[in-house]
């Protein structure tokens, strides 16, 4: 299982509409709107890595509105 989340900023008045279409994302099992630097937090858990790409930029990437993307890499201690 790999889990990650994906911090998402968005086009000026294009939150609400990322926001709705990240959340149907396959993978994607939590999505919050957040203010500060980014807009959208999404938590995404999926079975290999190949899949959190496939998620980060066959997916999310390619929303209309999204302008950037980071991903944090859940690690365990």
């Amino acid at each position: 299982m790999v889990s990650a989340y994906s911090l998402i900023s968005a086009e000026p008045g294009k939150t609400s509409e990322v926001f709705k279409k990240v959340k149907l994302i396959e993978g994607v099992k939590k999505a919050e709107a957040v203010a500060g630097p980014y807009d959208i937090v999404a938590r995404i858990e999926v079975d290999s890595l190949e899949k959190l790409t496939k998620a980060i930029f066959g997916d999310i990437r390619s929303i209309p509105g999204v302008t950037n993307t980071t991903t944090l890499i859940v690690v365990e201690l």
